[in-house]
This record gives C-alpha cells, structure tokens and sequence, in this order.
C-alpha cells in the first residue's frame, strides 16, 4: 500500500470510527457487533500500515484473527507494540461474548470497545505522521 493509500484509508476509518461514537451516544449500538467491527478496523489499520511500511503481508486479510494480523504488523519494529495491549482487551471482549462470559466482561464493556478503538487509531496515526509524514490522517 502506498503512503496515499494509507492516509485514505485511514481518513475511511475515522469516519467509521464516527459512526460508533455516534450511535453510542444515541444508544443504538450492540456489543457483539461493535466488538467485531472494531477487530475489522483494527486489522484494516495495522495491514494497510504494515502494507506503508513494506512488510510482507501473505496469509492475512481484514478477517483474519487479529493476533495474526498483529505478528504481520509489529513485524520488524518492536515499538509497535504498544498496539497490543490494547487489541487483547477487544479480543478478550470477544471471547468472553463467545464462550457466554458477559459476567467476565468490565462496567461499561461498550463504551470501552469504542474509546479502545480509538486509542489503536489515535497511536496509529501519530506513528503515520512521524513515519511515513501523513498530514491528513
């Protein structure tokens, strides 16, 4: 991907990022389906930032399970890791909803899925204005 492509497709999640808190504010948003559109917009933003930075990227698409998609992208820069912690707390939201642990989950576990996806995209874009000079990220 190139450097363009990165900032548009960053611009693209923004916006659906937006949408989230939008529909969180007006209390028309589900956990499951939140939780599994943040890992979608996760994974788009490492892929597309792993794609800026030429890392290889065979085997990993927006579907794949995140954690995947993280080893492609903190792929060469450890400093990426700041990333994770906050992908686990989704994944682990994820697998509490799955396995019927809503009892396991945190106050607010809505609330925080949308403010977490916004923490990774915040970093995210930080790191492509100092790495890659993005302007309209």
């Amino acid at each position: 991907m190139t450097v363009s492509g990165l900032e548009a497709m960053m611009h693209e999640v923004d916006g659906e990022i937006r949408v989230l808190e939008g529909a969180l504010r007006e209390g028309r948003l589900e956990l499951a389906p939140a939780v599994e559109h943040a890992l979608r917009l996760v994974n788009r933003l490492m892929l597309a930032f792993a794609g800026a930075a030429d890392h290889p990227l065979s085997g990993v698409d927006e579907q794949a399970d995140p954690l995947e998609v993280f080893k492609v992208f903190v792929k060469g820069d450890p400093s990426l890791n700041a990333v994770r912690d906050n992908l686990r707390e989704l994944v682990y939201y994820r697998n509490c909803l799955a396995g019927g642990r809503e009892d396991a989950l945190p106050p607010h576990p809505l609330a925080m899925t949308v403010r977490t996806l916004r923490h990774i995209y915040l970093y995210m874009r930080t790191r492509a204005i100092k790495d890659f000079g993005l302007t309209e990220a």
